[in-house]
């Protein structure tokens, strides 16, 4: 049986993997960054629910984190590019299709990252906040 936190972690892969740059899905960073970018989704922490108790409810906002990675000469455009495509994504549906109440990004916070022999990496962590309900305890799996 799949937990409502799999599903949404699902959808929100599937979301991200609409878009032009390449989509993993806790990986590590490969050799090589694909010219239109790289997004790796961490599955993050669903933290400690609040309770309702009639019905019981387990509400979680649950923090996920992305990885955008750009590589190139002209990686600020890429990235700038690359981040809009995610909150675009994001915006055009905040609950994954029904599955969530809400989800919300975070500000990326972009650095700069030199390879040895080969074009520098801009890469940022981009929080994603998944606010949802569950009738039982969503314990990972």
């Amino acid at each position: 049986m799949t937990t409502p936190r799999e599903t949404i972690l699902a959808a929100l892969h599937a979301r991200l993997s609409a878009l032009p740059a390449t989509a993993l899905r806790g990986e590590v960073l490969p050799e090589r960054v694909p010219a239109e970018g790289l997004l790796i989704l961490r599955d993050g922490e669903p933290g400690e629910p609040e309770v309702t108790l009639s019905p019981l409810r387990y509400h979680y906002q649950h923090r996920a984190e992305i990885e955008a990675v750009v590589q190139g000469a002209d990686r600020d455009a890429a990235f700038d590019t690359l981040t809009a495509s995610i909150g675009a994504a994001l915006s055009a549906d905040r609950t994954l299709g029904g599955l969530c109440d809400w989800v919300k990004a975070e500000a990326p916070r972009p650095v700069d990252l030199p390879i040895d022999g080969a074009a520098s990496l801009k890469a940022a962590v981009i929080p994603v906040v998944l606010h949802y309900s569950t009738s039982a305890v969503d314990v990972p799996t």
